[in-house]
């Protein structure tokens, strides 16, 4: 099974955390944290940069590794970097999401996630 590196921010402010809603392929509707796959030869927070870069037009700063999480899709497996992440400039802009929304603590069960990003998100609320 085909193995796809991705990164995903875990963008915190004020006790909530910054989640997009796919708006294209198999998972259209599902909601994930941004990120995105890694390119041969890049390291995994530069890729985060780039990524939050090209799907919202925001500089972040990454912060801290917090867990890598590896899922079997049916059809390849995930492996994906979770980084904690802030905002350093830039408005959040959707380029490629069909809707976001800072979710706090007691909503953060409140959307349908993704097999992958769902699997954290217990962890997810001990920081919030």
């Amino acid at each position: 099974m085909k193995t796809i590196d991705v990164v995903a921010a875990l963008i915190v402010h004020d006790r909530r955390i910054f989640v997009t809603q796919r708006g294209y392929g198999e998972w259209k509707g599902w909601w994930e944290f941004p990120g995105g796959k890694v390119e041969p030869g890049e390291a995994p927070e530069d890729a985060l940069v780039r990524e939050i870069r090209e799907e919202l037009a925001t500089e972040i700063q990454v912060e801290r590794y917090l867990t890598t999480i590896e899922w079997d899709y049916p059809t390849f497996h995930l492996s994906m970097r979770c980084y904690l992440c802030s905002v350093v400039s830039g408005s959040l802009t959707l380029l490629e999401h069909a809707s976001a929304i800072w979710l706090d603590r007691e909503h953060l069960r409140s959307v349908k996630w993704l097999p992958a990003d769902n699997s954290i998100i217990s962890e997810i609320e001990t920081l919030l």
